[in-house]
């Protein structure tokens, strides 16, 4: 697409801010793009296809951002901002669109970061996604982990597993979200929806009162702290299914982000917590497409415990774990190698793509030439 296609007038609501916001948000569904960003003295930009461009002709001034972000903030929200330096949000436009907003504080003025969302919660079909994900939301108890760096679609895709659940179980779900980004409909389940700031003070509050609300299943949408994380392990230990996401780039280093949060004399135990517990994590890339039906596609490494996996957690050997994830693929794991092969034969990835984020650029070559490297043959 030609950027001077993408160029607006962000003046050209009559002044009205909130409209100037709208036709901003508009701009970003007409042109299929992902995120809305708004920085002092700068043109607004838009992200399509992975890539961040201009979007206005004029910059922004601090004054003009502020007018509009505080056309579509809550007296809540602002006073949030105003103590805090930086809120999140989500915002619905003309009723089919939503979008997960953050307002920051940077070098004293306002930015703007607005992440697109489907109000309506997609299907793994939807987001090309492998079709044992839907397996791995089946499980009654237990937690389910989805890991991968910003952008890397990790709402999504848990999104779609917990509509899978909706679709397929008489349970009742809640979620505890900030903010909330997909709004379900119930159909088997009977879903309730919470979200950080408005109708809890925080996730370690949500957690606290949620024994107290009859969950089966239960989304945490991001384990950011201990307190967090040892509330929803105790969920899932006493016999839910827990949903969880958490920044990390591989399976190891969620691993290790997760005990992370404790003091070392903790961790033992929480290392016998997840051994027990951890039913599967799932790591994910976004990567750009050449498949004219999707701008970007996910690359999708999946881990399923099973005894070698909960043996190697167990003796602290987590960096091992791709080599029985390797070795796993008749029951449903696959390491990220294997899920950029799948992508360059049906076609929706350049080669060269894969090369650049696999892990292990020289086997993903022997794997392209037909020589498969065996695995799943180191547990003693």
């Amino acid at each position: 697409m030609a950027e001077n296609n993408l160029i607006i007038d962000a003046g050209e609501a009559n002044g009205n801010a909130k409209n100037r916001m709208l036709t901003l948000f508009r701009a970003i569904i007409k042109h299929e793009g992902s995120d809305l960003h708004l920085k002092a003295n700068s043109r607004a930009r838009i992200r399509i296809a992975g890539d961040i461009r201009p979007l206005t002709k004029d910059e922004l001034s601090n004054a003009d951002i502020e007018e509009m972000v505080n056309a579509i903030m809550s007296p809540i929200q602002k006073e949030h901002y105003r103590t805090e330096g930086a809120v999140d949000f989500a915002y619905d436009v003309d009723g089919g669109d939503r979008f997960r907003v953050n307002v920051f504080r940077q070098r004293g003025l306002t930015s703007m970061a607005a992440r697109r969302v489907n109000a309506r919660a997609p299907n793994v079909n939807e987001l090309h996604l492998p079709p044992q994900i839907l397996k791995l939301a089946e499980f009654h108890q237990g937690l389910v982990l989805l890991s991968g760096i910003t952008g890397s679609g990790k709402s999504t895709t848990i999104a779609a597993m917990i509509q899978h659940v909706n679709e397929m179980r008489a349970c009742h779900i809640v979620t505890i979200e900030d903010p909330i980004e997909y709004i379900f409909t119930d159909q088997k389940a009977f879903i309730n929806q919470r979200e950080i700031g408005i109708d809890v003070a925080d996730f370690h509050d949500a957690l606290k009162y949620l024994m107290r609300e009859d969950p089966d299943v239960v989304l945490v949408g991001e384990m950011r702290d201990r307190e967090t994380f040892a509330a929803a392990m105790q969920a899932a230990e006493t016999g839910h299914l827990v949903f969880g996401t958490i920044h990390a780039s591989t399976t190891a280093q969620t691993i290790s982000r997760l005990l992370d949060l404790f003091p070392a004399e903790e961790r033992g135990l929480i290392r016998q917590s997840l051994v027990f517990n951890l039913r599967a994590i799932i790591t994910q890339k976004l990567l750009p497409s050449i498949h004219p039906e999707s701008a970007r596609v996910p690359a999708v490494e999946i881990m399923i415990s099973n005894p070698s996996i909960r043996k190697l957690i167990a003796e602290s050997r987590e960096t091992d774990i791709t080599e029985v994830v390797r070795g796993q693929y008749a029951i449903g794991m696959q390491d990220f190698n294997e899920s950029l092969r799948q992508l360059i034969e049906k076609e929706w990835i350049e080669v060269g793509t894969a090369y650049e984020v696999s892990p292990n650029p020289e086997e993903l070559k022997m794997i392209l030439k037909g020589i498969k490297r065996s695995g799943g043959g180191i547990i003693g």
